[in-house]
């Protein structure tokens, strides 16, 4: 059957094959970067956060914000809730490899390559539910639900000026398309239709508008004082991994170098992010795609 199979079956099929070989690799790759960030010593982490603050701060604000948030909010409850996950993903991973096994008719060839896409869904499916810990499942879900909660709540305080400002543009531009366009797109469009569609999607069209400017205004302060702040933060962590090995001040409080050297590092950082338009560029923007959609998804339910 498997030789005979459509386009949509075989493609299934690949999907569901991609999706069982990645979540291993994945894992493995974020454990391992976990490792990597506890081994580092304390002055290098610092300048690590301090170089993505500054060069990567205006890229994604609010993922930036939300993970301070959650930081004083519950981060260590979120990284023990996907830990938990991360062990039943795990235990379906190594079931289905198992499964994929099983050739119950003894003809040389594994069941799951001769049944039809459909077949093979059902069958991973009723595999997951009867292989997981609901249980754990629902406790992880709950864990990280309650931290977004609160986080979002904090959000929505600290980038309340900046939805006012988006509301406050939106009204601007509603006026002047009220006056100036809607009476144009009511003479081009149908009776029946105008008065019900208008308003609508020049609500749409305007609040749209006062949304991207407010969140382009919000990404500019953001980048500029997370420069500032990434700035300080590199260069009091050079001057003291500088002075473990013998060179320069002992304490940043001695000099004014440290002063100094920030500003250079928030220029350099503001700069680079402005030439970027502030996003990422190729091919980070591929690797931090996810970030990307992390930040549409929250500025989304900032604003809503």
């Amino acid at each position: 059957m498997a030789e005979n199979a459509n386009p949509t079956q075989k493609l299934g099929r690949t999907v569901i094959n991609g999706i069982i070989t990645a979540i291993p690799i994945c894992l493995t790759f974020f454990n391992n970067v976990h490792k990597l960030y506890k081994t580092l010593p304390t002055d290098y982490l610092h300048l690590f956060i301090g170089s993505i603050l500054c060069f990567f701060g205006g890229f994604y604000p609010t993922v930036f914000a939300a993970l301070q948030a959650a930081e004083h909010g519950g981060l260590t409850t979120v990284r023990k809730a996907l830990k938990a996950l991360g062990g039943e993903v795990m235990i379906i991973v190594n079931e289905s490899k198992k499964d994929d096994t099983i050739d119950a008719d003894d003809d040389g060839i594994p069941d799951t390559e001769q049944i039809s896409s459909r077949t093979l869904m059902e069958r991973k499916v009723k595999l997951v539910l009867t292989k997981m810990n609901p249980e754990k499942l629902n406790a992880a879900i709950s864990s990280i639900y309650k931290v977004w909660i609160a986080v979002l709540a904090v959000l929505k305080i600290q980038f309340a000026r900046t939805i006012a400002l988006a509301l406050t543009i939106s009204d601007f531009f509603q006026r002047l398309i009220n006056r100036f366009i809607v009476p144009i797109v009511d003479k081009a469009t149908p009776k029946e239709y105008n008065k019900k569609w208008v308003p609508v999607l020049t609500d749409w069209m305007c609040k749209s508008i006062g949304v991207g400017i407010a969140w382009k205004i919000q990404t500019v302060i953001t980048a500029f004082t997370s420069s500032l702040a990434g700035g300080l933060m590199m260069s009091r962590a050079v001057i003291v991994i500088l002075a473990k090995h013998g060179q320069g001040p002992q304490d940043h409080n001695d000099t004014i170098a440290d002063e100094v050297a920030s500003y250079l590092f928030a220029f350099l950082g503001f700069y680079f992010q402005f030439t970027q338009e502030f996003r990422a560029p190729f091919p980070l923007n591929i690797i931090l795609a996810p970030l990307q959609l992390a930040e549409y998804y929250i500025r989304w339910a900032v604003t809503d």
